[in-house]
């Protein structure tokens, strides 16, 4: 039987990958990649290093071009949804390049656990009858990349952590934690928060450009602001996460 395997890669860093990663890549046959187009070729580019580094054997490189994601939607759920089966429609053309007996791979940023869609993708295709197996190899997330990145923890002593999307920080701060973990924001929801709450913030986290801001809410979120358009606008593309605690 074919076998998928979903290798988490880090957070843009070739060193980042675990000694387990290493050995998965050298019995890929085919590595899928899904194409966002030339704002984002970098993305495309960072894999394409990470395989330079690591793989010795022969492979074969399968692209497809990713769908768009409805991001002006009122309905959030359904538009994920309906995005998920346009990338699995794609995925399942992707894997008709895989032969039987062969291993195919998709490359994750991160680990494949959080907030990814690989898994659920495959899940559909495998309810819609293709038939392979699937191992998953975690990695180093950008979350643990941006702790280390600024030398501090990701929990305060005793106290719970949430990770949670920008979007559901802006509904207001989750209840009963202190530090919460935040992704996908793309609209500076931390600008809502406590301004005595202190931030930790960063962007391209393990690449030669990352950028690392800290400090009080207050008194740093315009700079988070200015930095992050500054460099969004260069590169025309941006991944950033952060850390907010209170005391």
């Amino acid at each position: 039987m074919r076998k998928i395997l979903v290798i988490g890669i880090g957070a843009g860093n070739p060193d980042h990958l675990t000694v387990q990663a290493v050995k998965a890549l050298q019995t890929v046959d085919v590595f899928f990649v899904l194409d966002k187009g030339s704002v984002k070729q970098e993305l495309v580019d960072l894999r394409s290093s990470i395989l330079a580094a690591h793989v010795t054997r022969p492979y074969r490189w399968v692209e497809g071009r990713d769908p768009e994601r409805d991001r002006g939607a009122t309905d959030y759920v359904a538009a994920v949804d309906d995005w998920r089966r346009a990338r699995a429609d794609v995925c399942l053309e992707l894997l008709s390049e895989l032969g039987e007996d062969e291993v195919g791979a998709f490359l994750v940023w991160g680990d494949p656990s959080l907030y990814d869609s690989t898994l659920a993708i495959l899940d559909d295709l495998q309810a819609r009858g293709s038939e392979f197996s699937v191992d998953v190899i975690p990695g180093v997330t950008s979350v643990a990349a941006l702790t280390a990145g600024h030398k501090v923890s990701l929990n305060q002593v005793g106290k719970p952590v949430q990770i949670t999307t920008g979007r559901r920080l802006a509904a207001g701060w989750p209840s009963d934690v202190d530090d919460v973990a935040v992704m996908l924001d793309a609209k500076y929801s931390f600008e809502g928060v406590d301004p005595d709450t202190w931030i930790y913030w960063g962007a391209y986290l393990g690449m030669p450009d990352q950028i690392l801001v800290s400090g009080r809410v207050g008194d740093v979120a315009a700079k988070i602001r200015e930095v992050r358009e500054e460099a969004r606008a260069r590169k025309g593309w941006i991944m950033d996460t952060y850390l907010l605690r209170r005391s």
